[in-house]
């Protein structure tokens, strides 16, 4: 009887988990915005151009909450959960972020720097697709990738130095001043609660995500690919959302593009690193490759060749299209 009074009902622990969920996508959100701001905050005080904040500091620095919830994931021991993470955010960035915000407002790419960006994200694209053709990211696989990130965050920099009047440097030198003012102590302040919430916020997340997907026999990729995947990339999509309605186009592309290569690349590596992982094939087969068609076609569409690069209503539309179908067939597999 006593036993029985202190275990907990299943269907109170469901609660809990997703609870924690909820509040932890919640959390996400609030403390990535917070350790952005702070850190974008900090750079400027340490003297760094606005371009770099821009290319390193914001568009990586919102990839803050799915480097975080991966690495927890694989930390205990649910790697799946974690890759499912990373792709699945990659292809929300691009489907569900670029489609909606495409469809409010056609992007108009201006920067130099972002259309060298594009083409390096498509072959890092293939890059990781090539490492998951023997189902198997070892820690060889990681220290590569994380090889890679580490070389283009150096180029990013030396990018960042040749070209400080490029199009993006001029509208996030714009938004910077339009942000209010915090003085270094605030800045390292905020900075600091941000990355300690979002360590919580992500322990929660993954709580919640592995204790539902077990109860309800939901694979953890799956669940990586869609509620994770969408949550941990809410805080691009606020970004973006704010930077069009500003007509900071090139910033909104860069969140994307920047928040692509962290994932592929560090967040992928990080996860890996921590707890060296088996792909079920399908992840080659079904999430990479669509993560690789959405890939292509923003290169396509945001290079524009001989031409401005543009995304207009109608690929916007697409865009969303291709998002909601993938979902939709995601959890018509769950349901089956």
């Amino acid at each position: 009887m006593l036993r029985a009074v202190l275990t907990p009902k299943k269907d109170d622990v469901m609660l809990l988990a997703i609870v924690a969920l909820i509040a932890g996508l919640a959390l996400l959100v609030w403390s990535a915005d917070k350790f952005v701001d702070g850190a974008s905050a900090t750079a400027r005080y340490a003297g760094m151009p606005p371009l770099l904040i821009g290319m390193i500091i914001v568009g990586f620095g919102t990839s803050a909450p799915e480097m975080v919830v991966s690495a927890m994931a694989a930390s205990d021991g649910n790697p799946a959960l974690a890759l499912g993470n990373a792709y699945g955010s990659n292809i929300t960035n691009i489907a569900l972020i670029l489609g909606l915000v495409a469809l409010l407002s056609p992007i108009a790419v201006h920067s130099q720097v972002l259309k060298k960006e594009l083409p390096i994200l498509m072959l890092v694209t293939l890059f990781a697709g090539w490492q998951l053709f023997d189902h198997q990211l070892s820690s060889l696989d990681a220290w590569c990738l994380l090889g890679v990130f580490f070389a283009l965050m150096a180029w990013s920099v030396w990018q960042g130095m040749r070209n400080p009047q490029d199009a993006l440097a001029t509208e996030m030198e714009e938004d910077l001043t339009g942000q209010p003012k915090m003085t270094l102590k605030q800045s390292i302040i905020w900075l600091l609660v941000g990355l300690v919430l979002l360590i919580i916020a992500s322990r929660m997340l993954v709580y919640g995500a592995v204790f539902i997907a077990q109860s309800l026999g939901v694979s953890e990729l799956v669940i990586g690919l869609t509620v994770v995947a969408v949550g941990t990339s809410l805080p691009e999509l606020a970004s973006s959302l704010i930077a069009i309605k500003k007509g900071e186009h090139d910033i909104a592309l860069g969140n994307v593009i920047g928040s692509n290569l962290f994932n592929t690349l560090a967040v992928v590596g990080i996860a890996a690193m921590i707890e060296p992982m088996a792909v079920d094939a399908v992840v080659l087969s079904r999430d990479w490759t669509l993560m690789a068609v959405l890939t292509a076609a923003l290169f396509i569409m945001g290079y524009g060749y001989k031409k401005q690069g543009r995304i207009n209503r109608l690929e916007g539309g697409l865009l969303l299209a291709v998002f909601v179908g993938y979902t939709g067939y995601l959890v018509s597999t769950v349901i089956a």
